[in-house]
């Protein structure tokens, strides 16, 4: 299993990568990067002289519950990840959800947009449609 010692992740391959921080993230576009800053939640080593103890910053006051959807979030991008890689079975830009196109040279398509109704001549040029509002 990876491990994480003095900011290098050691990977069973033997791969070694130097990280400018001490943590690994993972995005909604399951794209890998460091997540260097612990600003949601982090220990405090940093304590006036009179206090011995360690702090804890929690700046958006999470509860232990807040705090467990966020693990849970994180844990299933993971595992969306996994899901992706097994599916293609290599490194490819389908683990990230995007299909290959299938006709490169072809443009994209545009998108619809909202369908237009069409005047049948039965209607007014002002949309009513002869319904009595209550006037």
């Amino acid at each position: 299993m990876a491990d994480l010692k003095r900011r290098t992740l050691q990977l069973n391959s033997g791969k070694q990568i130097k990280l400018y921080g001490n943590s690994v993230a993972i995005g909604k576009t399951l794209e890998i990067g460091e997540g260097y800053a612990p600003n949601i939640l982090s220990l405090i080593e940093e304590q006036p002289e009179d206090k011995t103890s360690s702090g804890v910053s929690n700046p958006h006051k999470l509860t232990v519950d807040d705090l467990m959807e966020l693990a849970d979030f994180n844990i299933q991008l993971w595992m969306d990840l996994k899901a992706g890689l097994r599916r293609c079975g290599k490194v490819d830009q389908r683990i990230f959800g995007q299909e290959l196109p299938k006709n490169p040279a072809a443009p994209p398509e545009k998108p619809e947009t909202g369908r237009r109704r069409k005047n049948t001549g039965n209607e007014s040029s002002s949309g009513q449609d002869g319904s009595i509002s209550g006037q």
